[in-house]
């Protein structure tokens, strides 16, 4: 079917339902940003491939609410689908609901598939149409009557990771989250979410995309700890480890009637990383807390033992990558290069480290007026070729047993203008300042956002996107609680956290500059005014110099920017041959 065709045939079970509007969301029933191949329901449903978005359908309109990282993808991929794009004011912002409540009527009925939407979704939208009078429905699916040969759910094997490389055990990480939940008066808890699973058990998988998770469901009170989980996933040996660490297990698919079955007086759940559908499960009797999973919290502070390796991971990726731009440099005068091609290669070369997984997310490699996508994922339809002239983004990241990485390097190709290194300057402004920064204790991401952004707005230039993510132990590269962008108000950063600092400027139909290192958030020292903090950078490549436009910096800058390079070139020449020492060498030559 088309993607024409396929939004008739739900506009027809539509109207047999009595259904004004359908919403479909970005999601699964453990909330992934990552999606198996069985939720990918919006690109199913309207060709759009991004990660963040949600489609509404009425009789006579159909549409796909996505942020600026999507818009020029969006349009290129919905043309001739039967879907619009529409463009989000805020960022994860509900906005879709209120279009919705300013297009029905009083008694018309709204639908769409809780196991697809958090339980703060569906509380955002309810509470926004349902006092206008409009029904809400959480429980119709409206894809599979006619989503034929559905991809089914992954049945790759899992694998436990032993304390040498996590730092803590299982049954420590469980009696942790326990802790927490008598301080919260809580006697259950029950854990949709991958990461969360992952972290607490100690265990990985292959299940979805670039992250290492595999699907489950845990529930911990104060004398058991079920894991749900499809039993093909473990063999005998990890089952064992499991239950000396006081975890037994139940087939994934039985989690909905557990959770319809609970007599306990109190259950925790995250409201952003639990599907409406298990919320709606629980009993009336049950008293519903709705709190951060615990876990969340605890694994955003990594122990020294996961920084030790995060450490040692990085200087392995700055390897690959030195690796890894000396050969396009080399090569890319050939005429044979292309963004398809050179992510390709950028993953043999992160392939020949050690302990190397897989990517921790698509790589992004945008050529000219690509780069000023920031989520650009090159296709066979529009993949450019390398030319030795503008600019080349890539925002590339690898998952190693022993951390996850995230990177962005903008370098020249060749023939660059005066207004490309100015912006280019002004970005990397922005990354220092971000780097440098230094803050009370208890801080939150939206000020170190304004710290970074300060030198970019003073230039009179913005970026759309937020500064920075936290990022996951051989985890989810994209981690909470902590967020580095205008809206975290309320997270605080705490020491080691390990976040992204990653600001940008996009010129859309010329170029897009963004320059990524990952941050270790640590204490600094105390005054008679408080406790301080600052970061310690972890990320482990040159970055470009040919670019800079040195009138631009203060010497500030420019000290930061001869001491990182000379940094990255003491860390990796240890580990590269003679040749590629050489050329590091002259590329982290101080200006």
């Amino acid at each position: 079917m088309t993607h024409l065709e396929r939004l008739k045939q739900i506009r027809q079970l539509m109207e047999k339902g009595g259904i004004a509007a359908y919403i479909i969301p970005s999601s699964d029933p453990h909330i992934s940003e990552y999606l198996p191949e069985r939720y990918k329901c919006i690109a199913w449903t309207s060709g759009f491939t991004g990660s963040a978005g949600t489609l509404v359908i009425t009789a006579n309109f159909a549409g796909l609410w996505t942020d600026a990282r999507y818009f020029v993808q969006a349009r290129e991929e919905l043309a001739d689908t039967g879907f619009e794009l529409v463009k989000l004011k805020v960022q994860g912002a509900a906005e879709y609901a209120e279009w919705i409540g300013e297009h029905l009527a009083n008694g018309d009925k709204v639908a769409f598939d809780g196991n697809m939407a958090s339980l703060l979704v569906a509380q955002t939208v309810k509470a926004i149409l349902e006092p206008l009078g409009i029904w809400v429905d959480g429980h119709v699916d409206l894809l599979s009557p006619i989503w034929n040969n559905r991809p089914e759910l992954p049945r790759a094997e899992a694998f436990l990771l032993d304390e040498k490389t996590t730092g803590q055990s299982t049954a420590s990480k469980i009696n942790e989250v326990r802790k927490t939940l008598v301080k919260s008066r809580a006697e259950g808890h029950l854990i949709s979410s991958l990461d969360d699973l992952a972290w607490l058990l100690n265990i990985r998988g292959q299940d979805v995309p670039c992250n290492p998770v595999v699907l489950g469901f845990v529930y911990i009170s104060a004398t058991e700890a079920i894991l749900f989980i499809e039993p093909s996933k473990l063999n005998g040996t990890m089952v064992a480890e499991l239950r000396i660490a006081g975890v037994t297990l139940r087939p994934y698919e039985e989690v909905f009637e557990f959770v319809r079955l609970l007599k306990v007086r109190s259950v925790l759940i995250d409201p952003k990383r639990t599907c409406f559908a298990i919320y709606d499960s629980i009993p009336a009797a049950v008293n519903i807390l709705e709190r951060t999973n615990p876990s969340t919290t605890l694994k955003a502070v990594k122990n020294e033992v996961e920084l030790n390796h995060i450490r040692e991971t990085m200087i392995r990726d700055g390897v690959a990558l030195t690796k890894f731009f000396k050969w396009l440099e080399e090569h890319v005068s050939s005429g044979t290069l292309s963004e398809i091609s050179v992510a390709e290669k950028l993953r043999d070369f992160r392939a020949a480290q050690a302990g190397f997984v897989d990517v921790s997310f698509d790589t992004i490699a945008g050529y000219l007026d690509h780069g000023a996508l920031p989520h650009y994922h090159a296709t066979d339809f529009s993949n450019y070729q390398l030319k030795p002239q503008g600019l080349l983004l890539v925002d590339s990241g690898g998952q190693y047993l022993t951390g996850t990485t995230d990177i962005t390097r903008v370098v020249s190709l060749g023939e660059i203008t005066q207004e490309e290194k100015e912006d280019y300057t002004i970005v990397l402004k922005g990354t220092i300042e971000g780097s440098q920064s230094i803050y009370p204790k208890g801080s939150k991401g939206y000020q170190i956002d304004a710290i970074t952004r300060r030198p970019i707005w003073a230039a009179l230039r913005n970026y759309g996107h937020g500064t920075g993510h936290g990022v996951g132990f051989f985890l989810n590269v994209h981690e909470g609680p902590q967020v580095l962008n205008p809206t975290n108000v309320d997270v605080a950063i705490e020491e080691g956290m390990i976040s992204s600092i990653e600001p940008g400027l996009y010129r859309e139909g010329k170029h897009g500059i963004r320059i990524e290192n990952l941050v270790r958030s640590k204490r600094l020292e105390s005054s008679i005014f408080g406790d301080f903090m600052d970061f310690e950078t972890l990320t482990i490549c040159y970055i470009d110099t040919d670019l800079v436009e040195k009138s631009l910096l203060d010497q500030v800058h420019v000290d930061w920017l001869n001491n990182y390079n000379q940094w990255v070139f003491d860390k990796l020449s240890p580990h590269l041959s003679e040749g590629e020492r050489g050329w590091l060498r002259d590329k982290t030559e101080a200006i």
